[in-house]
């Protein structure tokens, strides 16, 4: 039997990398019910409303939206909070940094591990400031010149 090739699923926040400079990451599994993993495989979910939270020494992200499984009866509600599942050490230095001024934790990318198994990549993040915004404008600009000239001296 031959094996079919699975489609690999990868939502991204992409607006966080305009907002956020990123410190650190980690790779975190998600606490999922019924029938989120089916809609998570077929894509139907959504990361830009995302945050994480700190309660009690655990994480938790809220305002995930995973639309509700068409063929599914027992259904979840689509922006429910989740917990989050890290290594005890992990989430001590996250909480550790968190109280510092100026981190969050931002939602960046949800994926489907090799195991099967749906995965949060969160980031330890600061936020920027307008002219860190004018700066990434910028540097997206100038590279996107220079691709066109590129582009121009190739043909």
């Amino acid at each position: 039997m031959a094996k079919e090739k699975k489609q690999k699923i990868e939502i991204v926040n992409r607006r966080a990398s305009f907002e956020y400079h990123f410190v650190q990451e980690y790779e975190a599994g998600m606490m999922l019910t019924g029938t989120e993993i089916k809609s998570i495989r077929l894509g139907n979910c959504n990361l830009s409303d995302a945050y994480c939270v700190m309660e009690n020494g655990e994480l938790w992200v809220r305002n995930l939206y995973i639309a509700e499984y068409k063929f599914g009866t027992n259904n979840q509600e689509s922006r429910r909070t989740r917990k989050l599942l890290l290594r005890k050490t992990e989430l001590r230095k996250l909480e550790r940094k968190i109280r510092e001024k100026g981190f969050t934790i931002i939602p960046y990318k949800l994926f489907i591990g090799e195991r099967g198994f749906a995965k949060l990549l969160i980031e330890l993040a600061t936020g920027k400031k307008s002219f860190d915004k004018r700066e990434s404008i910028k540097e997206r600009e100038d590279k996107r010149q220079l691709d066109r000239m590129k582009k121009i001296r190739l043909s």
